[in-house]
This record gives structure tokens, C-alpha cells and sequence, in this order.
């Protein structure tokens, strides 16, 4: 029986395999609002045999969007532009989540199909970052500190998405702590400078990430919850792997069912080495350490791969991004790769089902 078919339950959900889609970007979206192209990308991969797709980086409030193209949480529409998304993707046999996020110092900035790079200005639909500290990121906008209640309106925020997620349809709630966004930027000693409860220890740091991961359990009480950890800021001084081992026990003890290890994005002076599975070893060593379910990721692109992954015992899923997007159908094929027999090839694609 192959592992990475193999069901893995997360909280009272459980996922039909263990090879799930990442969330990715997609700088589509109106005033936060999915579109036609959201339907169509994320339930083909529900047909593909995922066993979770995870929706994009979506924003808990309107200036924690990363573009002015960023899907949201934070209004009605958008919590109803999402439901038909969301049930084309259960009716397709996969669990439906999306990854809560705000960017903080790395909002307002040109999408990646605008041919321009840096913080977009108020005259061009821009808005103020905000962060822990006033630091900017390498190339944008300096940032405005959060206050005390800058710090709870975000809370609530997170909050209040995770409500508006569940009646969207979502069944699978991501907190984003990676990848040099909002809450990845207080976790951080080379973006977080403050001298208040929130800043200085790791305890501290770890205030804010905390609080939201216990506002959303709130929130979602029956929804499996992930967590998003960047283990490396791949930086002298930067967040490191032991205080995400520390943080992921942390967040587990809250509710969390399970952590999500990805690495970089703070600075842009990153020294990453790229390879095959480059990051895997982050997640082996947190789920060793910390004693809970972790996801791989990071140039995972066959199915030998991805079951080896799970073999070894280093994850108990695997998150996949790019392959999805060059093969939608990546399960299936994976799934006869690896000789496992599944019942969940559509009726419509059966003929194409290898003998």
C-alpha cells in the first residue's frame, strides 16, 4: 500500500491521500473577490486526485493583502464569491482550505504580471504597510509599527475570517507564519525590533502568532488547522529551525493538527540552496523534535519522491505547488506510478487510466 495514498485524518476531517496542493498566488482577484479563474484552477486539481487544496494567501483585512490583486476574507462578498469555489472542490472528493494571511510589510506591492516591482504608491491604489517594527523590506515601503490595538484589531481579524472561511465552504483553515509576512515578521529578530510584550525573547515573538492560532481554534473549533512555518530565514541572526521546532509544539498544544515547514522570504539577502526536496529536512527535523504532523515541501515533482518523503518518516503529507501547475492531474499519475489503487479517477477520465 503506498503511504502517500494513504488516508491521513486531521482532526474529526480526514484527507483521501497525503499529496495536497499548496496555496499559490494567483494576483487575480477583484477587490479581493475570487474570480471565474479561481474556480477553474483549484477544482481542476480536486479532479487531479489532491487530497487537499489549499487556496492562496488570502487576506484577513483589506491592507494585509499583499497586491491590490490578493483574494480576501474580510468582507461578505468575498466570503460568497468563495462558496461556489469551495463546493466545486468538496464535490470533487478533496477537502477545501485556504491559508489566512496578512503581509504586513510586503503589502502593497506590484503583482508579479504588472512588470513593475516595489510597494505600489496611494495614487495608484496602494495603502500603508504595517509591521512589528518600522523596517522596511529590501526595496519597499517603510512600514508603520503596529500599535497595542493595531495588534488586536488583527486578532479579531484573523477571527473573523476564519468565521466568514467556514461559511464559505472551507473545511481546512492555514494560518501563514512564513514566507516574510505579517506574523513571520514578529516571529523574526532581523524584522521585529520592539521592546514591549511583544518583542526581545522568543516568547514574545511568539506572542502574536499565539494569539492567532487561539482566536482562530476559536473561531473554527471543528476545522483542521495548519500552521505555515518558514523554518529558516536563511540569514545570520534570523529565525532559525529550533525556535520553529520550539513554536510548532507550541502551536500544536493550542489545536493546531498539524505544521506546514517552508523556509525563507524575510530578508532579501537570503543565501537559500536550492535543490530537490531542499526543504525537507526542516520538516523532518521538526517533527522529530517538536513530536507533530508535518507537511514537506519545495521542489517535490514525482511520485518516488514524495512516497521516499514519507517512507523515511520525515512528513506525514506532502505540499506541492509548481508540479500541480504543470500536471493538474499530478495524483493520478502519481497514483499509477506508484501502483496504488484508487476509486477516485473520474468517470469521465477512467478511459485514460493506465492498465
Amino acid at each position: 500500500m503506498s503511504l502517500l495514498f494513504s488516508p491521513l485524518a486531521l482532526g474529526r476531517l480526514t484527507a483521501r491521500n497525503r499529496l495536497w496542493v499548496a496555496p499559490m498566488c494567483q494576483y487575480s482577484a477583484v477587490d479581493g473577490v475570487p474570480q471565474e479563474w479561481h474556480h477553474t484552477h483549484l477544482a481542476q486539481f480536486a479532479s487531479g486526485g489532491a487530497g487537499i487544496v489549499i487556496a492562496e494567501a488570502t487576506a484577513v483585512s483589506s491592507e494585509g493583502r499583499i497586491s491590490p490583486e490578493d483574494t480576501g476574507l474580510y468582507n461578505d462578498a468575498q466570503r460568497d464569491a468563495w462558496a461556489p469555489i469551495t463546493a466545486a472542490i468538496r464535490a470533487r472528493g478533496a477537502l477545501a482550505g485556504v491559508q489566512l494571511a496578512h503581509a504586513g510589510r510586503k503589502a502593497s506591492t506590484w503583482s508579479p504580471f504588472s512588470g513593475r516591482r516595489g510597494s505600489v504608491p496611494s495614487d495608484e491604489g496602494g495603502w500603508q504597510p504595517v509591521a512589528p517594527s518600522a523596517i522596511a523590506f529590501d526595496g519597499f515601503a517603510e512600514p508603520v509599527a503596529m500599535d497595542a490595538s493595531a495588534i488586536d484589531r488583527l486578532v479579531a481579524d484573523f477571527a473573523a475570517a476564519a468565521g466568514r472561511a467556514i461559511e464559505a465552504g472551507f473545511e481546512v483553515l492555514e494560518i501563514h507564519a512564513a514566507h516574510g509576512y505579517l506574523l513571520h515578521q514578529f516571529l523574526s529578530p532581523l524584522s521585529n525590533s520592539r521592546d514591549d510584550e511583544y518583542g526581545g525573547s522568543l516568547e514574545n515573538r511568539a506572542r502574536l502568532l499565539l494569539r492567532v492560532v487561539d482566536a482562530v481554534r476559536d473561531a473554527a473549533p471543528d476545522a483542521p488547522l495548519l500552521v505555515r512555518f518558514s523554518a529558516s530565514d536563511w540569514a545570520p541572526g534570523g529565525w532559525d529551525l529550533e525556535e520553529t521546532t520550539m513554536i510548532a509544539r507550541e502551536v500544536a498544544a493550542r489545536g493546531a493538527d498539524l505544521v506546514d515547514i517552508s523556509s525563507g522570504g524575510l530578508v532579501a539577502s537570503q543565501q537559500i540552496v536550492v535543490g530537490p526536496g531542499y526543504q525537507v529536512d526542516f520538516a523532518a527535523q521538526v517533527r522529530r523534535g517538536a513530536g507533530v504532523p508535518v507537511s514537506a515541501v519545495g521542489l517535490i515533482t514525482d511520485a518516488a519522491q514524495a512516497e521516499a518523503i514519507l517512507a523515511s518518516g520525515d512528513a506525514d503529507a506532502i505540499m506541492a505547488g509548481r508540479e500541480w501547475l504543470r500536471d493538474p492531474h499530478f495524483a493520478l499519475r502519481a497514483s499509477g506510478e506508484l501502483g496504488a489503487d484508487i476509486d477516485y479517477w473520474p468517470k469521465q477520465y477512467v478511459r485514460a487510466r493506465p492498465a
